[in-house]
């Protein structure tokens, strides 16, 4: 999730989504967003409060825009709950659960029960949102707080035979520390990724697979355009972090699964491929890594 204030997570009410379908449509059409091609939005939160009157039609528009699954993270228990009620209330919705490090505490017995009990869900696919914040967090006793958890979690990954989605926010050597030591093995994901070029290759050397944004389009996103450059495309994700960092032409808009098309053409217009090409790889991507039906 973004760096900026989040809301927190309410009750949502599916609504009929033939009532919306119509109004979806013309909705994508107006922002240029219809075409033939199939995209995963890889890291969402229709979870957070600012989706809460319109999460039927937000899933509408996204699936009119070719957007036919999208993953739901957690950032807290209440919020991984809200996931996988989202995931049974629609179909192409999956969910990721786990606590994000801006929320770091130290983890009970029970906090591991719960989550071990809604990974028993098929429709949740990762322990995500884990890793760490040094950007938000200064002080050393709460980044060693951060570290514990984020190790603890992908501990309890690996038991579960669940893939990790990972935050990394200036905390790259960290992060890729904790991952050589104690995450081998383990399917992960540097979601937003924001490092170099050359991080990228470490993360890639151990198996991992790069999530990009909203930001790739950014005019100051010189590091992540070489990265994206660079990269395996069979290791690269498009997501949008909804409702946080719209792309352009979107820049200014709450963010929505809709807009992951305005990433995948700005890694079309990198990479020198069609729209379709990127659909197609990333799609399959997120099928290999997250086990999408």
């Amino acid at each position: 999730m973004a760096q900026e204030t989040r809301d927190n997570v309410v009750p949502f009410t599916p609504k009929n989504e033939r009532e919306v379908a119509k109004d979806a449509t013309e909705s994508v059409t107006s922002m240029g967003l219809m075409g033939a091609f199939e995209l995963v939005d890889t890291h969402t939160h229709l979870n957070d409060a600012k989706f809460a009157d319109d999460v039927a039609d937000t899933v509408a528009r996204a699936r009119a825009a070719g957007v036919t699954r999208l993953i739901n993270m957690g950032d807290t228990l209440e919020s991984s709950a809200q996931a996988i009620v989202l995931a049974h209330a629609y179909d192409g919705l999956y969910a990721g659960i786990g606590i994000h490090p801006e929320e770091a505490r130290p983890l009970t017995a029970a906090d591991d029960e719960q989550l071990s009990a809604w990974a028993q869900d098929e429709r949740v696919v990762c322990i995500g949102e884990i890793g760490l914040d040094y950007y938000w967090v200064k002080d050393e006793p709460t980044r060693e707080l951060q570290r514990r958890m984020f190790i603890h979690q992908l501990d309890l990954a690996r038991q579960l035979h669940l893939p990790v989605c990972i935050h990394d926010r200036d905390a790259h050597a960290d992060t890729l520390a904790i991952l050589k030591r104690e995450g081998q093995g383990i399917p992960a994901v540097l979601h937003c990724y924001s490092g170099s070029v050359e991080m990228a290759r470490e993360f890639l050397r151990l198996g991992c697979y790069l999530g990009v944004d909203g930001p790739l389009t950014f005019k100051n996103a010189a590091k992540t355009v070489n990265v994206v450059r660079e990269m395996p495309l069979d290791r690269l994700l498009v997501e949008t972090d909804a409702p946080y960092m719209a792309p352009v032409p979107m820049r200014g808009r709450r963010n929505e699964p809709a807009f992951v098309r305005f990433v995948a053409e700005k890694v079309a217009e990198l990479r020198g491929l069609t729209l379709a090409d990127v659909a197609r790889q990333t799609t399959a991507n997120a099928c290999a890594i997250y086990g999408l039906a």
